[in-house]
């Protein structure tokens, strides 16, 4: 049964990998948390719909990682039994579900006409980010377990490619297929979800983590793992390194190939955008390696490495805590998180540098908290 929280050896783990999932979630919460949205450094913000930031590469990075950390998990599903493993995979996949979900729903309290009730699941978020990562990682295991690397790849493929063709066929009709509310993701989620269940950030009821688009994520996840088998198998040696460099450099040509037909987005998860973004974990997690493995420089990585060893349990507790802090009151329409960018960093530093400083302090607290779960020997898993 998948535990919550363990004290667990690190014996195991790969300091690489950790450095790379902890600088993805590092990132994650400095994007996710700045002092006022207004003021933002460009790189720091999503692309408007096509284009790609470094802030597009969080997410899909972290399914990578999933997929990365995968190759090690799949080594003890060998000793177990079919259903054992299979159990574990569900159990897992419906518990990183279920906290995306509670994530969206809390603080579960709202005030109405000067009393406190529940706040109506009819208008609470279906999908999300946490729901994406479960339903990916639960798909990829699956397809990995039971099917062989051959066919596994193929069906890789064919989401890629079959997610293009379900968005030119199958969209609005009359309406851009790649468009934010003509496209077929868009009518499957209206359909399954409805508005009241969905993303309401563009303005408009969208998903950017919906049904259909969580396909070709499942991808990611799929292409973390067979990285980290060749990894395990030649990572060592520098004609791997060199190949997996070379994959890198290949899907980026190719989404960029790719892009002229099917333009890279994240929001809508195009296929193009799966490519590039694998392409560059690729390359970065190549140069990781590198200099972590081949050069023995690991001076720098304790910092990142706090983040690696509880992605999870960090990325829950940057996003609930800022909830917190924006629902202190400190004034008329003024919340505690406002109160401290105002008063402080808009004050010192005013305009993007104190909403990129109030962003990096916010996230040096989720790495306090971090270091200690890690002085404590705690790793919490799922």
């Amino acid at each position: 049964m998948p535990a919550t929280s363990k004290k667990a050896s690190t014996a195991q783990r790969s300091l690489a990998l950790d450095i790379f999932r902890g600088m993805t979630v590092c990132f994650m919460i400095i994007v996710n948390t700045p002092g006022s949205e207004t003021f933002s450094f460009a790189p720091l913000q999503h692309a408007k719909w096509f284009g790609l930031t470094p802030t597009d590469l969080v997410f899909p990075s972290f399914l990578f990682a999933v997929g990365n950390a995968m190759s090690f998990a799949m080594k003890k599903f060998e000793t177990m039994s079919q259903g054992a493993v299979l159990g574990k995979i569900l159990r897992r996949t419906l518990l990183i579900f279920v906290l995306g979900f509670l994530m969206y729903w809390f603080p579960f309290l709202r005030e109405q006409n000067g009393h406190l009730g529940l706040s109506p699941i009819s208008n609470t978020r279906i999908m999300g980010v946490l729901q994406r990562i479960g339903l990916a990682y639960g798909i990829a295991a699956l397809l990995i377990y039971y099917l062989s690397r051959r066919a596994v790849l193929v069906i890789g493929a064919v989401l890629l490619v079959g997610y293009w063709i379900v968005l030119l066929v199958a969209g609005v009709p009359g309406a851009d297929p790649f468009s934010m509310t003509g496209n077929a993701g868009y009518r499957l989620d209206m359909f399954i979800l409805g508005p009241n269940h969905m993303y309401h950030g563009e303005g408009i009821a969208f998903d950017p983590e919906g049904l259909l688009s969580t396909l070709p994520a499942v991808v990611n996840v799929i292409a973390g793992y067979f990285a980290g088998v060749y990894i395990a198998r030649k990572g060592k040696e520098y004609e791997g390194l060199t190949k997996l460099l070379l994959w890198g450099c290949g899907f980026v040509v190719l989404a960029l190939a790719w892009n002229s037909v099917f333009p890279i987005s994240k929001k809508l998860w195009t296929s193009s955008f799966v490519c590039v973004t694998v392409g560059i974990d690729l390359i970065f997690l190549s140069f990781l390696i590198y200099v972590i493995e081949f050069r023995n420089k690991k001076g720098w990585t304790g910092f990142f490495n706090v983040f690696g060893k509880n992605p999870l349990s960090i990325y829950l507790l940057s996003e609930l805590l800022i909830v917190v802090l924006f629902l202190i009151p400190m004034g008329p329409d003024l919340s505690f998180a406002d109160w401290i960018n105002q008063v402080f960093y808009q004050a010192l530093f005013p305009g993007k540098i104190g909403s990129l400083l109030f962003a990096i302090s916010y996230m040096m607290v989720c790495w306090g908290v971090g270091k200690w779960l890690d002085y404590k020997k705690i790793y919490i898993r799922v």
